[in-house]
C-alpha cells in the first residue's frame, strides 16, 4: 500500500496534484458503499448517461457518412472500405473509450471494429480460396480437406481481434464476441465430423434426407458450448460478487450468449421437435417440458442474480409460443397449451420486474445452504 509520505512526495514532484492525492487518500480510507434498496437492480453498465447516448448517435452518423463517402469512389473496394473503417473505429475508441470511458459508444465502436475484421476475413477467404459460390456451411463442408483451414482463419481471426481489442480498451462485449467465435468453430468442426460420417469423406454433399441427421447430431455442440460459456460467466460473477469491475460486465454478456445456446438445444432435445425445418408444434407433452425448462432457468437466474440470463430465455420461449399460436389451426377449440405458457411468461416478467430481490429472498435463500449463498451475489433487502 502506498504511504501518505509517498503521496506527499509525488505532489512535491508534480507527479500528481494535491486534489488527486486527497482523492486517493479518501478512496483508501472510505469503505465501498453498500447498495441499498434503491440500487438493488442488476448492474447493466451499458449506457453512461445522456451524453453517452448523444455521442453514440454522432458515431453512427459519422461512420454512416464515411461509409457512403468511401462507396462513392469507384476505386475503393469492399476490403479497403472495411480496413479504413476498422482503423477509424480504433482511432475514435482511443478518445471515446480510453479517455472518456463512454459505455454505449465504446460498445458500438467495438462492434464496428469486429464487423470490419469479419468483413476483411470473409473477403479474404472469398478471393483467396474462391468461396464466393458457397451459400451455407453444408456446402462448405464439401470443400474437403481445406474446410478446417477456412474455419480457423475466420473464427480464429475474429477471436484474436476480440482479444486484442479487449486488451487495449477493456470493452466487455468482446467477451461475447470471443464466446461466439469459439462456439462457431466448435459447431462447424462438429458439422464436418458428422458430415464425414455420412458422406464417407467424399467431396459430396449429404442428401436432403441426411442433412437433418448431420445438424441434429451437431446440435449437442452449442449445448456444450452454452454450458462452458455459462460456467465462465458464473466464475466471473463469483470472482466479483459485488459487481464493481469490468469482469462483471463481461459476465453479463456471457450470460446473454449462453442463454440461447442452452435454451434451443435443450428444448429440441427435450421435446423431439424438428431442428432443421422449423416444424415446432409442441403438444401437451412438449408444453410440460417447456414449463420445466422455464422453472429451471428462472431458479438459476434468481440464484446467480442475473436477469441477463433470464431475458433471452423468456424471449425465446415467448416468441416460440407466439409462432405456434399464429400458425395454429383456426378451428381449434379450447385454450392452446402455449397460450398458458405465454400468460405465465408475461406474469413472470412483470412480477420479477416489480420485486426481483424479494423473490430471490423468498425462493433462493431457503433452498440453498449458507455455504453456497456466501459465494453467490448477496441478496439485497
Amino acid at each position: 500500500m502506498i504511504s501518505r509520505h509517498t503521496l506527499d512526495l509525488a505532489v512535491e514532484r508534480a507527479i500528481i496534484t494535491a486534489d488527486q492525492r486527497d482523492g486517493i487518500v479518501s478512496l483508501a480510507t472510505t469503505p465501498p458503499p453498500i447498495p441499498d434498496s434503491a440500487s438493488t437492480d442488476e448492474p447493466m453498465r451499458l449506457v453512461g448517461g445522456g451524453n453517452d447516448l448523444f455521442v453514440t448517435i454522432g458515431i453512427l452518423l459519422l461512420f454512416a457518412g464515411a461509409l457512403f463517402a468511401l462507396q462513392s469512389y469507384p476505386g475503393v473496394t469492399v476490403p479497403m472500405t472495411a480496413a479504413i473503417l476498422g482503423v477509424f473505429a480504433w482511432l475514435v475508441a482511443e478518445f471515446v473509450t480510453r479517455q472518456k470511458r463512454m459505455r454505449l459508444s465504446s460498445t458500438v465502436l467495438g462492434l464496428g471494429f469486429i464487423a470490419a475484421v469479419t468483413t476483411l476475413l470473409g473477403r479474404y477467404l472469398e478471393t483467396r480460396y474462391g468461396l464466393g459460390a458457397v451459400e451455407n456451411p453444408i456446402e462448405l463442408a464439401g470443400l474437403r480437406p481445406q474446410a478446417e483451414t477456412y474455419a480457423a482463419i475466420f473464427f480464429g481471426g475474429t477471436a484474436v481481434a476480440a482479444i486484442v481489442y479487449f486488451a487495449r480498451f477493456r470493452v466487455p462485449i468482446m467477451a461475447a464476441v470471443l464466446a461466439l467465435s469459439f462456439t462457431g468453430t466448435a459447431f462447424f468442426l462438429a458439422t464436418l465430423y458428422f458430415y464425414d460420417g455420412l458422406a464417407n469423406g467424399q467431396v459430396l454433399l449429404p442428401t436432403i434426407d441426411q442433412v437433418p441427421e448431420v445438424l441434429s447430431k451437431a446440435l449437442y455442440i452449442p449445448l456444450i458450448c452454452g454450458f462452458v460459456v455459462f460456467g465462465v460467466g458464473l466464475a466471473l460473477d463469483l470472482h466479483d460478487r459485488e459487481r464493481f469491475t469490468v469482469w462483471s460486465d463481461c459476465a453479463f454478456w456471457l450470460h446473454v450468449i449462453s442463454a440461447p445456446l442452452l435454451v434451443h438445444p435443450l428444448f429440441i432435445l427435450a421435446t423431439g421437435q424438428d431442428v432443421v425445418f422449423g416444424e415446432i408444434e409442441p403438444g401437451v407433452t412438449a408444453s410440460v417440458m417447456l414449463g420445466i425448462l422455464i422453472v429451471a432457468f428462472v431458479y438459476v437466474a434468481l440464484a446467480i442474480d442475473r436477469r441477463s440470463l433470464l431475458i433471452p430465455t423468456l424471449a425465446y420461449f415467448g416468441s416460440l409460443g407466439i409462432y405456434y399460436l399464429v400458425n395454429s389451426a383456426a378451428n381449434s377449440t379450447g385454450i392452446p397449451p402455449f397460450a398458458l405458457i405465454l400468460l405465465a411468461i408475461g406474469a413472470l416478467i412483470i412480477m420479477f420486474g416489480a420485486g426481483w430481490q424479494n423473490i430471490r429472498r423468498l425462493i433462493v435463500a431457503p433452498t440453498l445452504p449458507t455455504s453456497v449463498l456466501k459465494k453467490l451475489p448477496p441478496i439485497r433487502r
